[in-house]
């Protein structure tokens, strides 16, 4: 107690891994924390005390909770809830810089809530690990590894056969809705739509992997397990396969695996000496969210992310397919645009911001230095992948507005932007023209002048972004259902986590008539690709 009393950093011991612990309350803990851990800006959960009178005492002082936010704290999985904090709370505003959420839960072990208890204040309670991988389980490589990072360490003796990430949930759209599955929910065991021919193991992605195990008619997602850039990521990778397969005793006979060629995942596939089926990083999320209470009709599902390798060529991630799992066709996207550095741009905000403006000749004083050099290279088209992501698009707008040029993680430009919107600011209306290839697509262009209009507020433009572009999801999906007829309508992707957009869609399409399907039971980010994976190839049919 005295070591967090006096603001030090301490790696604690728990159930699923290690988390680094400090005072909540303290600004100069929670900067050494972030400095000495390299995160500088990234939200850090907080756990709270919870005496069993009155297990929410301690939280109502610092967060405006709901009912189904307090029942979801205290479920049995206790996971991390996303909730409005009060101006006035204990908590400090370090804990998540810009965002007017935070990250909490309660303790979910005897010694947390020995620890909270006598402590009697909020802990900053966030993984143990080297950033984008796995938490650490062991002590010897906790002290080994996050001896920089800490100044105490508080042991068990317990050995952790598996790690095992905090689950996180936001409520989006009146629902608690996954971004991160771990301990307490995985392994998730879901009855599958339809009846395997074989045993398969499906890989995932590459950022936010998890990986699923499928047979007959069921299927099991793993725990999250990270980004697949580092050596230990990768090797947790390996083992939660083997793991699954021998919890499971099943043993796969065939691979899925993501289309993108330079995945770590894609590689692992290739390398297993199984045979591969590839699937398209947007055909997966699609499957996700088909409602196959309505299968028989073709439904219609918008694919908004970052990025995903497409079957052109390009960079999808703002695209509306039609269909159902394994038969989709691309009916409508995002006007194109030349990405420069590519994958760079997700850490790098303002080269989306620049990208639009050079596409489409809007002149942007903000420029970086050095801007010069990249436009040459944008120009001459080296290394700049064309995309169609809305995932950018949300990026250029926290650039163009101020809040964000280059990121410390992935996403910070548009949780800025959602943090800082006015819910009540008016759309505008985009052009949406049919191209040769008979493809709808949506120009953002319009957007660009309203984005760098510093007559208005940052308020007044974000929000103005986010109506937009719902507006122009509403479009797209009217003009489908007049060419198609469809009225079911799956939103999936990592940009559906922007729980304001995704209010405002919902809102829209179904006062238009439209059945709208978001996916509950998993992420609709990238750690939902496995399971999506399985449910559009079904290795070798889908029906039983």
């Amino acid at each position: 107690m005295e070591t967090l009393a006096a603001g030090r950093i301490v790696a604690v011991k728990g159930v699923g891994g290690y988390h680094l612990m400090c005072d909540a309350r303290n600004d100069d803990a929670i900067s050494r924390l972030r400095a000495n851990k390299q995160r500088p800006d990234k939200p850090l959960a907080v756990m709270f005390p919870a005496p069993p009178e009155k297990p929410l005492q301690h939280v109502t002082r610092s967060i405006c909770l709901s009912r189904d936010q307090a029942d979801l704290l205290l479920s049995p999985q206790r996971p991390i809830v996303l909730v409005n904090r009060q101006p006035a709370g204990e908590v400090s505003a370090l804990v998540s810089p810009g965002l007017d959420e935070i990250g909490i839960m309660l303790p979910y072990s005897p010694l947390h809530h020995l620890l909270l208890g006598d402590f009697g204040h909020p802990l900053v309670a966030t993984s143990g690990n080297i950033s984008g991988e796995p938490v650490l389980t062991d002590n010897d490589s906790v002290m080994q590894r996050l001896a920089p990072v800490v100044d105490a360490y508080l042991h068990h003796n317990r050995p952790i056969a598996r790690p095992a990430d905090d689950p996180v949930y936001r409520f989006i759209n009146n629902r608690p809705r996954p971004l991160r599955t771990g301990r307490g929910n995985t392994p998730l065991e879901l009855e599958l739509p339809c009846t395997l021919e074989q045993p398969v193991i499906a890989t995932g992605g590459h950022m936010k992997n998890t990986v699923a195990i499928a047979w007959d008619n069921r299927v099991v997602i793993s725990p999250h397990i990270g980004d697949l850039d580092s050596a230990r990521s990768r090797a947790v990778f390996e083992r939660t396969i083997d793991d699954l397969q021998s919890l499971y005793q099943v043993t796969a006979t065939a691979v899925i695996c993501d289309a993108h060629p330079g995945y770590a995942s894609t590689h692992w596939a290739d390398s297993s000496g199984l045979p591969v089926h590839r699937v398209l990083h947007h055909h997966a999320h699609a499957a996700t969210a088909y409602d196959f209470d309505a299968a028989g009709c073709p439904q219609l599902v918008f694919t908004w992310d970052g990025t995903g390798h497409g079957d052109d060529g390009t960079l999808w991630g703002g695209e509306a397919l039609l269909g159902s799992p394994g038969q989709w066709t691309r009916v409508a996207s995002l006007r194109p645009f030349y990405l420069p550095g590519g994958e760079r741009a997700g850490r790098e905000p303002w080269r989306s911001a620049a990208a639009l403006c050079w596409e489409s000749g809007h002149d942007w004083q903000d420029l970086p230095a050095g801007s010069d050099l990249l436009m040459q290279a944008w120009e001459r088209r080296l290394n700049t992948p064309q995309s169609s992501a809305a995932g950018r698009l949300f990026d250029a707008a926290a650039a163009l507005t101020g809040l964000c040029t280059h990121a410390s993680y992935e996403g910070q430009g548009p949780m800025l932007l959602e943090a800082a919107a006015d819910r009540y600011a008016p759309a505008m209306e985009l052009p949406l023209t049919t191209g040769d290839d008979g493809l709808l697509r949506t120009d953002w262009k319009p957007l660009l002048s309203m984005l760098c209009d510093q007559g208005h507020s940052v308020a007044e433009r974000s929000g103005c972004f986010h109506a937009t572009l719902a507006e122009a999801l509403h479009a797209q999906a009217v003009a489908i259902r007049k060419a198609h007829g469809v009225t079911r309508i799956g939103l999936s992707g990592g940009v559906f986590q922007n729980r304001l957009l995704t209010a405002q869609v919902v809102s829209l399409l179904q006062a238009s008539g439209f059945t709208v399907n978001l996916p509950s039971e998993i992420p609709v980010n990238d750690a939902g690709i496995c399971y999506g994976q399985v449910l559009e190839t079904g290795i070798p049919g889908q029906a039983a």
